[in-house]
């Protein structure tokens, strides 16, 4: 008999079935918004609707970044919005900590949890500063054990 899998462990394994579906090939990553137990929105990182991806044309790289796309964690935000659904005290599960700018959307939003698999190693600086940010703001984050 299979063990059943936690609540986390549960998100997590769909997190990184969404992330499946990232056009960037620099990295593809995954989100899902979460609130009692019920999974609200997802989101990849990709182009914005309409636009071409990084798959097909290639990364549009600016201070070493691709601008091209949207993260996953703001896809998963703008999908909320655009369908009037309320992430206010929801959780996001992320398969990376998010970056600075995507916890500031994090945080604006009211989102109170954040449960990720892995760091990144690029940028310590603004991830120093995003870790700081949500503990300002009250916002957990949670870095789940590896598999």
């Amino acid at each position: 008999m299979s063990k059943r899998p936690s609540w986390d462990e549960y998100f997590m394994k769909i997190t990184e079935l969404v992330a499946t579906r990232a056009t960037c090939p620099r990295l593809r990553v995954g989100a899902i918004i979460v609130k009692d137990k019920r999974i609200l929105t997802t989101g990849y990182n990709g182009s914005p609707p309409g636009l071409p991806h990084c798959d097909d044309v290639g990364c549009l790289i600016i201070k070493d970044h691709c601008v091209r796309i949207n993260h996953a964690e703001l896809n998963a935000i703008l999908q909320a919005a655009s369908m009037g659904i309320k992430i206010k005290g929801a959780d996001i599960y992320s398969i990376y900590l998010p970056c600075l700018e995507c916890m500031k959307d994090i945080i604006s939003v009211g989102i109170k949890k954040v449960i990720y698999k892995r760091e990144q190693g690029k940028h310590k600086k603004e991830y120093q500063i995003a870790r700081q940010w949500a503990k300002e703001a009250g916002v957990k984050l949670i870095k789940l054990k590896k598999d």
